[in-house]
């Protein structure tokens, strides 16, 4: 796994601005903020375009960032000490990824966050977000709702690979990501499942 080339733009030097900007206001704890708090958050976002396997978050580590994802998936993956991984979660467009729960109780991270496909994000160190958000309660709230229903479904879906069989499991994600179901490669999602990629192809077959 690589890092994301490390020269940057921020939003508001962006040739991309415009769209960007667009992209951000779709965003699931954007989607209400005022142009006058889009603005100051501008000032703090970066842009960063990964590559398929770029490393956005090292596990064990104590600086951490907010993401925004605006273009392709992120996966949050945890590694053993005997490099056995498990992968906890995808994300899409118009969703964020972080690792506020660890920040908070100033623990070191406990996963990755990988690129799966070619994507764009934007981010920004998550104490300033952190700083943003205690300013503007209403986005607070929609940002700590978000990070409750995402370690919600991790666990819904850690439960799921010890009580479901394999086309359950299969049948689940597909009902509850469709948006992203055809797009994962097949040897990720079969990972996420717990299943080999053949096992996945047979059972993708027979449910359509």
């Amino acid at each position: 796994m690589s890092q994301p080339e490390k020269h940057h733009d921020r939003v508001h030097d962006h040739p991309d601005r415009n769209s960007i900007l667009r992209q951000l206001r779709q965003n699931v704890v954007l989607k209400n903020m005022s142009e006058a708090e889009t603005a100051e958050l501008e000032r703090h976002l970066v842009v960063v375009d990964c590559n398929k396997g770029d490393l956005l978050l090292h596990q064990g580590v104590y600086e951490m960032e907010q993401y925004f994802i605006l273009d392709g998936i992120l996966k949050r993956v945890v590694t053993s000490p005997e490099a056995k991984e498990m992968i906890l979660r995808f994300a899409g467009e118009r969703d964020i990824e972080t690792s506020y729960a660890a920040w908070r109780l100033k623990n070191q991270t406990p996963y990755s966050i990988v690129s799966v496909t070619k994507a764009r994000v934007v981010k920004m160190p998550l104490p300033d977000w952190v700083n943003f958000i205690g300013k503007h309660l209403p986005l607070k709230q929609s940002f700590e709702f978000e990070v409750t229903r995402i370690m919600s479904d991790i666990m819904a879906h850690t439960i799921t690979l010890h009580l479901l069989d394999a086309p359950g499991r299969l049948s689940r994600f597909q009902r509850k990501h469709p948006e992203l179901a055809g797009r994962i490669p097949k040897k990720e999602l079969a990972a996420y499942l717990n299943l080999t990629p053949e096992t996945l192809s047979r059972l993708k077959q027979k449910l359509g």
